[in-house]
């Protein structure tokens, strides 16, 4: 079990990692799309091949994508399964807030029902 919640941090991480970076964030902007090739990618950035290509080694490093050969052309597609682990892990978050907010506004309006019941 501890294994398990070793492996999925691991995986959060990578994912996160891989999320911080604009470009990274782009790349999979545009692989919701469908697939692409390294070419059609690298196109819209203004940068040299090489550091793109560190862009797309992280993400698929990281579990992000997925990339095959296919003579001279790479094509890369979006990995969903690493993705919606990371939207699970914020969605969990994001309920554990809104419960927090929920219990907050409760609290104020108590609040403001009571001073209302006092006259103040």
């Amino acid at each position: 079990m501890v294994r398990q919640m070793e492996n999925y941090q691991s995986s959060l991480d990578a994912a996160f990692h891989a999320l911080a970076d604009p470009t990274r964030r782009a790349v999979l902007s545009r692989l919701t799309q469908g697939p692409a090739s390294v070419k059609e990618l690298a196109e819209p950035f203004d940068m040299g091949l090489p550091s793109f290509m560190k862009h797309l080694h992280v993400l698929e490093s990281d579990g992000l994508i997925r990339s095959e050969k296919v003579g001279r052309v790479r094509t890369c597609r979006i990995n969903a399964e690493r993705l919606a682990a990371a939207e699970a892990w914020l969605s969990e978050q994001r309920r554990h807030w809104q419960a927090q907010a929920d219990r907050l506004a409760d609290y104020v309006e108590i609040q403001m029902i009571g001073r209302s019941e006092d006259g103040s």
